[in-house]
């Protein structure tokens, strides 16, 4: 279980149930003093933002994409993941966690509807179940039902994947997912949503995700000490290093000095001084834009980080209004959309109450006034007290930001803090006789040298991307690779779907061995002479080699002589 995870006391629960009591007659309070109080213009949809209607619409059409690629990408993957017969199956964590916690604290700690179930039939039902609903999304219909379905399932998913959902692409989407519950439109098929803007609340929280993205990765690249940040050196191999490189980026690679160099500062400028112009003018926000956008598809371009830049690209659409959406579409939608927004300033006539204790109706309101307004406060305290925390370690009550933390939607960020030194990749091999050895073939990561690398993002291949880490540690601390290993000496039908192919088809192997290549760009003088796109060197076994005795027992011949990487 990941120990910085702190379990919910009842105490806690309690403390926090009192809160929201007391928000609530807070509420009711500042309501009977009239619409215009401060929570209402901030949580109320009829008091919201009514000039986002479609940067707001684009957004939550990309959010169901992005859902849909994150879902699509797991179908083929997870019961080799986490399946009953995967590397690291989720009913046996499950089984842990209950031993560890009490009845209610482990559905706290891991909300996941695999406590139901963790076979192969839950598995596929929670992808394709988050696949329909993503599709949905995408095509507008009950976008609010739709996201909770998303969020439930993908969740359900990272909460029982341990080492295969450690990653901020997966609490970024989770955050966003959860935000937009508050910032979609309600019905059916509601369109924009004329008569529903968004609240500002969600708005805010949703630009407020995208700016920590930016500035807390600027904020640790200077505060860890390294020295390539500083030398400005970060990107002269950052291209060859990351863990799934792509062909665009082998030839960026291959620039001079001094653009990569300029690509630091531009970094560091980008992350900690021009995202702040998200709190300037709209005009600085629309300048902001057209910086950030051509940024995040250049990173796209040069590396496969999943679905992480595509999430942070559909933020960035926020930045907008629909003033300037209108400003540069075409004629015929600028006057379809004018129509339907003008239908917002001149909203059709409703009855008006005398007293909001005189209708049910108003009681409704008023719970779910107070439910956004309590969990977007809930979401701003914990964000906003990570986010201080970087910078001075203030005494501030933590008991609100460990209670989210199983949901992963308060999360802090930084990315690239350390730059990696070296290129190092795992390749699997097995054996008949214990003297030839056979590679098992990688679908997405580096391991032929005349094979291009490619570009598959949002596309996630979560086994190539664990490995990618594990290679600069020990496979003590990643015992995926172990795992595997016993695995593939069983010819696992889910564990092989995560390789090309199976040289091993006929008969298990009777070794395998997990060993660790070090990778370099060729250079272009050596790329026009063999065609060959990367050199590689021989640096021994990683992790144990392993031999499946006559009774069926897994034994060890081998040990390990290399030592991590970084």
């Amino acid at each position: 279980m990941n120990s910085a995870s702190i379990p919910i006391r009842p105490r806690t629960v309690w403390s926090l149930f009192n809160a929201f009591t007391l928000f609530l007659r807070i509420i009711a309070t500042v309501m009977d003093r009239g619409p215009a109080s401060a929570i209402g213009w901030l949580v109320d949809e009829q008091q919201g933002a009514p000039e986002r209607l479609i940067p707001r619409w684009l957004f939550l059409r990309a959010l169901g994409a992005i859902y849909f690629s994150a879902f699509f990408s797991l179908i083929f993957q997870i019961r080799g993941l986490i399946g009953p017969a995967g590397i690291l199956p989720a009913s046996r964590y499950l089984q842990a966690v209950e031993q560890s916690l009490g009845h209610w604290q482990r559905v706290w700690y891991a909300p996941t509807l695999l406590w139901f179930s963790g076979g192969p039939v839950m598995l596929s039902v929670l992808c394709w179940t988050g696949m329909l609903a993503s599709l949905l999304l995408v095509l507008n219909l009950w976008p609010r039902g739709m996201l909770i379905i998303c969020f439930v399932c993908f969740l359900s998913f990272v909460s029982a994947a341990q080492d295969f959902a450690g990653y901020q692409s997966d609490g970024m989407l989770l955050e966003a997912g959860f935000i937009a519950l508050f910032f979609a439109p309600p019905g059916f098929r509601p369109g924009l949503g004329h008569l529903h803007p968004a609240s500002r609340a969600s708005l805010f929280l949703l630009q407020w995700e995208w700016f920590r993205i930016y500035f807390e990765s600027g904020v640790v690249k200077l505060l860890s000490g390294d020295p390539e940040w500083r030398h400005f050196t970060a990107m002269d191999e950052y291209y060859q290093n990351g863990p799934l490189p792509t062909w665009v980026g082998w030839y960026v690679q291959h620039l001079p000095h001094w653009f990569h160099a300029g690509t630091v500062y531009a970094t560091l400028a980008l992350e900690l001084g021009l995202v702040c112009m998200l709190f300037l003018p709209r005009r600085w926000r629309t300048v902001c834009f057209f910086i950030v956008t051509p940024w995040q598809l250049g990173v796209i371009l040069t590396a496969n980080y999943t679905f992480l830049n595509y999430l942070v690209l559909a933020m960035g659409v926020l930045l907008l209004d629909d003033r300037f959406v209108l400003g540069v579409i075409s004629e015929k939608w600028r006057l379809r959309l004018t129509a339907g927004i003008s239908r917002l300033k001149n909203p059709p006539p409703t009855p008006e109450l005398r007293t909001w204790k005189e209708s049910s109706g108003r009681y409704w309101r008023l719970l779910k006034l107070s439910a956004s307004a309590v969990m977007l406060t809930w979401i701003f305290y914990a964000t906003t007290e990570e986010f201080i925390w970087m910078f001075a370690k203030l005494p501030l009550p933590t008991s609100p930001v460990a209670a989210l933390e199983p949901f992963r939607i308060a999360n802090p960020y930084g990315l690239f803090a350390v730059m990696t030194r070296g290129r190092y990749e795992i390749e699997f091999q097995g054996s008949a006789d214990g003297q030839n050895w056979i590679a098992y073939p990688f679908r997405y990561k580096p391991q032929k040298l005349n094979e291009p690398p490619r570009i598959y993002a949002p596309y996630q291949p979560r086994f190539d991307w664990n490995l990618w880490f594990a290679s600069l540690g020990s496979w003590r601390e990643y015992p995926i690779v172990p795992n595997a290993e016993v695995l593939l000496l069983a010819n696992d039908e889910d564990v092989l779907t995560l390789f090309a192919g199976n040289p091993f088809s006929r008969e298990p192997p009777h070794q395998i061995r997990a060993v660790l290549w070090q990778y370099w760009f060729t250079t272009m003088s050596e790329k026009r002479a063999t065609g060959m796109w990367w050199r590689r060197q021989f640096l021994g076994l990683y992790a144990p080699t392993l031999e499946r005795a006559p009774d069926g027992s897994v034994k060890v011949v081998e040990w390990p002589s290399v030592e991590p990487k970084q």
